[in-house]
C-alpha cells in the first residue's frame, strides 16, 4: 500500500455560529488558509454534511463545493454514515488514492443546527438525528438521549456502577474544553465539577433512567477539513513531510442498526471492535502503543465504552480508567485533550474530522500547552455513527 500524509488541517470555531450558513461554512472549509498551494491540484473531494437535508433544505453539498472555481469538474462526492460520516470522508479519501485514482484527496465535513435567527428547535434536531436509529428503537422526540441513557443504565447495572462514578469523566473534558480556543464550551459560567454534573438537568423523569444534561454532547455548528495526499502528492503541493502526520491505519465497520437485535453484544460492539483491530493490525500496532485518544463521547457511557473496545481496559472496567486518572493530560494515555464531544462540540459531520485533525495537532506539537501530551508516537480516533452502529478508526504517526 501506498503511504498516506494527513495535512493541512482547519476546523472553525464550534458552537453557535448563527451567521455563518453553510454556503459560507463549505467555501471556508475548502479555500482558507490554502493560498500557500495550488488547490486545482487537488483530485478528489469527499464532503460530509449529514443534516442538511433536513435542517438547511439542501442534498446536494457536492454541488456547493464545485461552486469554488477551483473545484468546478473536481470528483466530488458526498458521504453520510450518521456520526462518523466526517471519519469516513478521510477514508473515503484514502481509498481513492490507494485505488490509483487520485494523489490528492481533499475531506470536508460540516453542520448547521442552530438557525440564522431565532432560537434552536431543539425538537426539529432531535427528530432529524432521529432519522439514524431503527423504527423500533424511536423514542420521539429526542431518540438519542434516551436511547443512550438506556445503554447507561444497562452498563452501570451489568457492572456495577453508579450515577455518581460516572459524573467524573465530564470534568476531565470541560477542564480540557477551557483550554481549547476552539471548543464550543471554552467558556462556562462555573467550572464543572462531578457534584455540578451531578446536580445538572436530569433528562428523563423516569427516575430508572440516568443521564444528565453535562454527560451529553453539544448541538453545535462548525466544520473542518483535512488533506489526504500520497508522496506524489505532497511534491505536487510542496509540502514537506514535517508538516504532515502519517495515516498509517484505518478501518470502518458497521452493526445492525436495530438496538434490540443486538441484544447483550450492545455493551461489546462487533463492528466498533472489528473497525479498531483492522485499524491497528494495518498501522502494526498495538494497544499498549497508542500515546493519546479521541473517542466518540456522545454521551458519557461511550467514553467508557471506548475504553474497553481500544483495549485500554478490560470488559466493564472502562470507567475505571477514567476514575484512576489515565485519561487525563498527564495520564497513561490521555483521552479526549480536546473537550471531545461533550465539551469540544458535535457538528454532527465535522465531527469525525476535527478528532483526527486534534490527534494531527497533537502529534505535530501544535495544541495548546496545557493539552500536548509529550513525546506522542502514535494517536488514535474512535468516531462512531448512530446507536453503535457505524464506526471508524484511525492511526496516525508522526511523519
Amino acid at each position: 500500500m501506498k503511504k498516506l500524509y494527513l495535512t493541512k488541517y482547519l476546523q472553525s470555531q464550534f458552537g453557535k455560529l448563527r451567521d455563518q450558513p453553510i454556503e459560507a461554512m463549505i467555501q471556508a472549509a475548502g479555500a482558507n488558509e490554502l493560498d500557500d498551494i495550488d488547490r486545482t491540484a487537488i483530485d478528489h473531494i469527499a464532503i460530509a454534511g449529514l443534516l442538511a437535508p433536513l435542517l438547511n433544505d439542501q442534498s446536494l453539498a457536492a454541488g456547493l463545493v464545485a461552486m469554488d472555481s477551483a473545484y468546478t469538474g473536481k470528483s466530488i462526492k458526498g458521504v453520510v454514515n450518521a456520526c462518523d460520516s466526517g471519519g469516513l470522508a478521510v477514508i473515503d479519501c484514502a481509498a481513492q488514492i490507494q485505488a490509483g485514482m487520485a494523489h490528492i484527496g481533499l475531506a470536508i465535513g460540516f453542520e448547521k443546527m442552530h438557525p440564522a435567527e431565532g432560537r434552536l428547535d431543539s425538537e426539529k434536531v432531535g427528530g432529524a438525528l432521529g432519522t439514524a436509529a431503527h423504527r423500533d428503537d424511536l423514542f420521539p422526540p429526542f431518540t438519542f438521549p434516551h436511547a443512550f441513557a438506556l445503554i447507561m443504565d444497562q452498563y452501570m447495572k451489568k457492572h456495577d456502577w453508579t450515577e455518581a462514578q460516572f459524573a467524573a469523566i465530564p470534568p476531565i473534558f470541560y477542564d480540557n474544553a477551557s483550554h481549547n480556543p476552539l471548543a464550543h464550551m471554552h467558556k462556562t459560567k462555573a467550572p464543572v465539577t462531578a457534584e455540578a454534573v451531578l446536580e445538572s438537568y436530569r433528562l428523563f423523569s423516569d427516575p430508572e433512567l440516568p443521564l444528565k444534561l453535562f454527560e451529553c454532547s453539544q448541538i453545535s455548528d462548525g466544520w473542518a477539513r483535512m488533506l489526504v495526499c500520497d508522496d506524489e502528492g505532497l511534491k505536487t503541493l510542496g509540502i514537506a513531510k514535517a508538516d504532515c502526520t502519517e495515516l498509517c491505519g484505518f478501518g470502518q465497520a458497521t452493526d445492525s442498526l436495530s438496538i434490540q437485535s443486538r441484544g447483550d453484544r450492545l455493551l461489546e460492539p462487533v463492528g466498533a471492535q472489528r473497525a479498531f483491530d483492522r485499524a491497528m493490525a494495518m498501522a502494526g500496532a498495538k494497544p499498549a502503543d497508542i500515546a493519546v485518544q479521541e473517542v466518540h463521547d456522545c454521551f458519557s457511557v461511550m467514553a467508557a465504552l471506548s475504553m474497553e473496545i481500544t483495549k485500554m481496559a478490560e470488559v466493564g472496567k472502562g470507567l475505571q480508567f477514567f476514575l484512576d486518572g489515565h485519561a487525563k493530560v498527564g495520564g497513561r494515555c490521555p483521552v479526549n485533550t480536546s473537550g471531545g464531544l461533550i465539551a469540544k462540540g458535535h457538528p454532527i459531520s465535522a465531527t469525525g474530522i476535527a478528532m483526527i485533525g486534534w490527534i494531527h495537532s497533537q502529534l505535530l506539537g501544535k495544541v495548546p500547552a496545557e493539552l500536548q501530551v509529550a513525546d506522542a508516537k502514535l494517536g488514535t480516533t474512535l468516531n462512531i455513527g448512530g446507536p453503535i452502529c457505524s464506526t471508524v478508526v484511525t492511526v496516525q504517526k508522526p511523519a
